[in-house]
């Protein structure tokens, strides 16, 4: 088709048109005048780098290196220590996975205490006395860590109950419906004739 009215195709240009008034190039199949067109790379292949670089990066630690202790062993056993001491602002995690500002105050503490001559459990007593049985990630089961051992199998059994409670009473109000009155089971079977009949 030709004249005025025609639509033009992307890559077609108006005879005589100059180059630099393309509106429309031509992609498909395109090949760069450096050779063959090129292909991105695969999403599998992308997902298998980013995969590597993950495994290979490894656990990020908190631990500062203006923290850590010149003697290898009292740092082995300052490592050991802190896995064990939570974070107290942070959910469940240890003071040396923690960027907190208060885990690396316990970090100092702790290597402090190491330098002084203590040992691993006269450490550790140092700073329960101080924060208390909830700085330790595997507090002991003792009378006064009941309730960190005991809390959410109590609440659990709480809300077990709560629901069976609940379940219970709605069933049971479906059992306890009053039963018909004798104006009631007449007005039943009127109404129940008069459709039979219709």
């Amino acid at each position: 088709m030709s004249g005025a009215g025609t639509t033009r195709s992307a890559g077609f240009q108006p005879a005589g048109a100059p180059a630099s008034r393309r509106l429309f190039a031509p992609t498909r199949g395109r090949r760069d005048a450096g050779g063959p067109r090129k292909r991105a790379g695969s999403p599998r292949s992308g997902a298998i780098a980013l995969l590597a670089l993950l495994a290979l990066a490894g656990p990020a630690r908190a631990v500062l290196p203006g923290e850590q202790l010149a003697d290898p062993r009292l740092e082995a056993r300052a490592r050991h220590i802190g896995a064990q001491l939570r974070c107290l602002v942070c959910q469940n995690q240890s003071i040396d996975d923690s960027d907190a500002t208060l885990a690396s105050d316990l970090r100092v503490i702790l290597r402090e205490r190491l330098m002084a001559g203590d040992s691993d459990r006269q450490a550790i007593d140092f700073i329960v006395k101080r924060y208390g049985h909830y700085v330790l990630l595997n507090p002991p089961f003792e009378p006064e860590t009941l309730l960190l051992w005991l809390g959410p199998a109590l609440v659990l059994l709480g809300g077990g109950i709560w629901v069976a409670m609940m379940a219970r009473g709605r069933s049971g109000a479906l059992q306890t419906a009053a039963p018909l009155t004798p104006e009631e089971r007449e007005q039943l079977a009127r109404r129940l004739d008069a459709e039979t009949a219709s």
